[in-house]
């Protein structure tokens, strides 16, 4: 089922934001904030497997600081 975005102005955005970020994750109803009539942001929830999780990503090496066989020519 596809919401409708509710339009707020700026102004109303500004002085109701925690609530109106509350009403999104509650309700996931996307929010277009609006300048002087144009849209300009769209706030929408967040989708639980944009997340992803990095646990176990992460390659552990044996020795980073020991110097290697090649020459380095870092004095130059």
């Amino acid at each position: 089922m596809v919401r409708r975005a509710r339009v707020i102005p700026a102004g109303e955005f500004k002085a109701k934001c925690l609530a109106l970020l509350d009403d999104v994750a509650a309700t996931g109803q996307p929010i277009v904030v609006s300048k002087r009539g144009k849209p300009v942001a769209k706030i929408v929830p967040v989708d639980d497997q944009e997340v992803p999780d990095l646990r176990g990503s992460v390659l552990a090496e044996s020795d980073l600081i020991s110097p290697v066989d090649v020459p380095w020519d870092a004095a130059r």
